[in-house]
Order: structure tokens, then sequence, then C-alpha cells
């Protein structure tokens, strides 16, 4: 298309159509940038709203990135690898003092902006954790940030009257975390549940998140058990879908 474009014939999806081509056969790769308005104007025959239309489309298929004063580039991938059921296995992370995280990127991530509260639950919150009218929990909130960039933001709830006293109310909970001073307190996690679902930011997650434009997030609500199916934290993270792939892990045994 691009040697027999002609002015007046050439549509913004036309050349969203060509950059794709190019994005998805390699002919432009990751990192790479992307010709901006005026090339396109000039390369298509085109007025500048109709190149800025196709960069638009591009940049909300989350196929290219704008970053400021440098250009329009196409977006590089390197994820964090998720991996289910192995991150939450006692032996190997949380139970032997090492944070869930060192089974994604073998290290732990930095995380920022720590606070902890306590407040009375949404609906939602109460029912999973079995909790009476007017009882309140212990809100954690954070973000986890990887090599420089911020990639996920947590929230996780407990019932007050179960850790009052404990680290888990403290900005520091020590090795092993949460989960392990659950088990100090006589509640170990041994179950767990993820619900997962895929949405588009609000605004102050692609803020913190530092998002391109075009990106969603993946939500991810997870529920421990303790081993007579008493439910102990529920933990709702808000994960940048540019920065991870979910890997899990089944067998066909029971």
């Amino acid at each position: 298309m691009t040697g027999n474009a002609q002015p007046g014939r050439v549509g913004y999806r036309d050349i969203a159509n060509d950059l794709r081509r190019q994005i998805d056969s390699g002919e432009l790769p990751p990192g790479s940038k992307v010709p901006g308005e005026n090339d396109l104007t000039s390369q298509y025959g085109v007025e500048q709203p109709t190149a800025r239309r196709a960069l638009d489309v591009l940049k909300n298929e989350g196929l290219i990135v704008a970053k400021r004063g440098s250009g329009t580039f196409v977006r590089e991938f390197k994820p964090i690898r998720r991996v289910s059921p192995d991150r939450l296995q006692a032996g190997t992370s949380w139970g032997s003092g090492r944070p869930i995280w060192t089974a994604d990127v073998g290290t732990r991530p930095r995380t920022e902006g720590v606070t902890v509260d306590v407040e009375l639950p949404a609906a939602q919150v109460a029912e999973v954790l079995n909790l009476d009218g007017g009882s309140h929990v212990v809100v954690r909130r954070r973000t986890y940030v990887v090599d420089d960039k911020p990639v996920q933001l947590a929230t996780s709830y407990y019932s007050e009257a179960l850790v009052a006293g404990s680290a888990i109310t403290q900005i520091n909970t020590g090795d092993g975390g949460a989960y392990a001073r659950l088990k100090e307190l006589g509640y170990e996690p041994v179950r767990f549940r993820e619900e997962l679902r895929v949405r588009m930011p609000r605004d102050a997650e692609r803020e913190t998140l530092d998002l391109a434009q075009g990106t969603p997030v993946i939500l991810i609500v997870r529920t421990a058990y303790t081993a007579d199916d008493q439910p102990v934290e529920v933990n709702e993270m808000v994960l940048d879908s540019a920065a991870y792939v979910l890997e899990y892990k089944f067998t066909s045994e029971d």
C-alpha cells in the first residue's frame, strides 16, 4: 500500500492495518520508532487528522506507545511470569521465609506506598470473610515495583479480631510475609481461590501504574483458607497487563 498511496484514497483504517502488518511481521520490531503524523501524511498522501486517527487506533489496541518528547514506539513486552500454584507453595516460598514473588521474578520487588488501616469492609469483603455487621478489617495497601516500573497494586483484607496485635498490622510483616504470620497465629493458609478478570483501569490505577493508552489491567482476587475452610485473607490485585504472563499448572489427578 505504501508505494501506491494516492491522496483521498487511503483511510485511517488502511494506514492502521498497514502499520499493524509491519508490527506483526517484525518489520517494525518491539522498541522501534513508528512513523509520526508528518511522516504518515507524506507517505500515504493523507491529511494530519487521518494520520493521527490511525495512530490512535494502534495505541488503543496497545500495540504502540507514545513517549513524551521522543515519539511513538512499538510496545516492548518483557513479561513477569506469574506461575500458579508454585508461588503459593508453603515449602518453597512464604513457609521458608521467602516472599511469594521469588517464584515470579526470583527476588523481592521494591514495595512502595505501604499503608495499614482499620476500616469497615465493603459488603463483598465482609461476606467472603464471614464477618458480622460492624466488624472491622485490617487493610494493607501497597504498590510493587520491578526494575523501577510499578507493575501491581495490592489491597489485602484481614479480620481485625483475627490479626490484632500481630505484625500483619505493621508496615513490615517480617520474613515470609502475612501468610507466615497467619501460620504463627494458628491460621495457616493451605487452600487458595483466585478469580480473574480483565478490565480497563480506573484513573488512579492508570496514574499509579503509569499505564500507556489502551492498556487494560488484570484484576485478581485471591481468598486464602485454612485447613478447616476458614477464610483468612482477601487480596485484591491490579496488574499491569503489559507486564505479565499468567501461567497455571494443572494435573489430571484428583
